[in-house]
């Protein structure tokens, strides 16, 4: 490793899937493998799941991760090649994302705190639809929203579950987030809305009784909600880095032209 690298140390995290491991074994000979905690970079070798994994574990920690996809889903992750990695590295662009924090208050009145790199997603637990409020900005914009659910997705999330649900892509770098419902009965016509990320958003659960609602951040998830306020954390700054031409907002702006 030269002196001129600008990450030294590198420490690499692998998926418990045999190509993952695989690769964790030639790189980790190839370049040493520190502990993450006394790195410069990390280095995630998987697929989409464990990037958002890594990105959980060190999101306060101001630690650039950089994915090499060995796994199935990689939309999170650069090609794989065990050589050049040095070279990759500083050559990586960065991309700095917030995530979304959420409060969710369950029936007992105990309040969850979790934070959602891709999404926020309110889901009805049974076979009773949903029956919700939406408030932004401590303002009521619909009484009533009868749906399987709904989500708030960050730029980030925004071609992940937001729009299998037809939600909108949302370019990395536009300071916005997508409001999308889940299977909407009523207001059926309703798509969803476009908000600035700094947008307070409050979902009431109606009937919460009779028709229980699941809030889930990312992986996190809490039954029998009442109420889930969502907004974007300011305060945490995630690092990603990306190969040129093949950085995030390349990907999200090709996902807009279906190639």
């Amino acid at each position: 490793m030269t002196i001129e690298s600008k990450y030294q140390r590198i420490a690499f995290v692998a998926s418990p899937v045999l190509e993952a491991q695989r690769a964790l074994a030639q790189l980790s000979s190839d370049y040493g493998n520190r502990e993450v905690d006394d790195a410069d970079v990390v280095v995630a070798l998987g697929g989409d799941g464990l990037m958002l994994r890594t990105l959980h574990e060190r999101m306060r920690t101001g630690t650039p991760i950089y994915g090499m996809h060995r796994g199935t889903v990689g939309f999170l992750m650069n090609e794989y090649s065990r050589q050049g990695l040095i070279e990759r590295l500083n050559a990586a662009r960065e991309t700095v994302i917030n995530p979304l924090l959420m409060r969710a208050t369950d029936a007992a009145g105990e309040v969850h705190v979790h934070h959602a790199i891709n999404e926020v997603a309110l889901f009805r637990q049974i076979y009773q639809a949903a029956r919700l409020r939406i408030l932004i900005d401590d303002q009521v914009r619909m009484p009533e929203l009868i749906s399987d659910g709904i989500l708030v997705a960050t730029p980030a999330g925004s071609t992940a579950y937001n729009y299998s649900a037809q939600g909108p892509i949302i370019p990395i770098t536009a300071n916005l987030l997508a409001l999308t419902p889940i299977n909407a009965f009523r207001p059926r016509r309703w798509r969803g809305a476009l908000l600035a990320s700094s947008a307070h958003i409050t979902v009431e659960v109606l009937e919460d009784e009779r028709r229980p609602v699941a809030a889930v951040a990312d992986h996190n998830e809490v039954r029998y909600v009442t109420r889930v306020e969502v907004l974007t954390d300011k305060s945490i700054s995630i690092r990603m880095l990306f190969d040129p031409g093949h950085s995030l907002e390349d990907r999200i702006l090709s996902e807009q032209f279906g190639v």
